[in-house]
């Protein structure tokens, strides 16, 4: 039989002393490990803002593919184009 796949990867990160107090804290206070906390914590970030984040990029290529120009373009052409405006 094949053996499983890991379901989770292990992974270095530096945080700031308070952020990790609190989390510490929280570990305590929850009797869960310090790694379960971090892990709740990035899987509600990533359903709020990171889901957030991902949709305003989508929306960015679509609207490229789409050929959208712009804002700040479209009025400096709109300037250059206004009488008086001659180079």
């Amino acid at each position: 039989m094949e053996k499983q796949r890991n379901l989770s990867d292990p992974i270095a990160l530096r945080l700031p002393s308070d952020v990790l107090a609190g989390i510490e804290a929280i570990a305590r206070v929850s009797g869960r490990s310090r790694s379960w906390v971090m892990v709740r914590a990035m899987k509600a970030y990533l359903a709020g803002e990171g889901q957030e984040v991902l949709e305003i990029d989508q929306a960015r290529q679509a609207a490229a593919q789409d050929g959208a120009v712009a804002l700040d373009d479209l009025l400096a052409d709109l300037d250059d184009s206004l009488p008086g405006n001659a180079a």
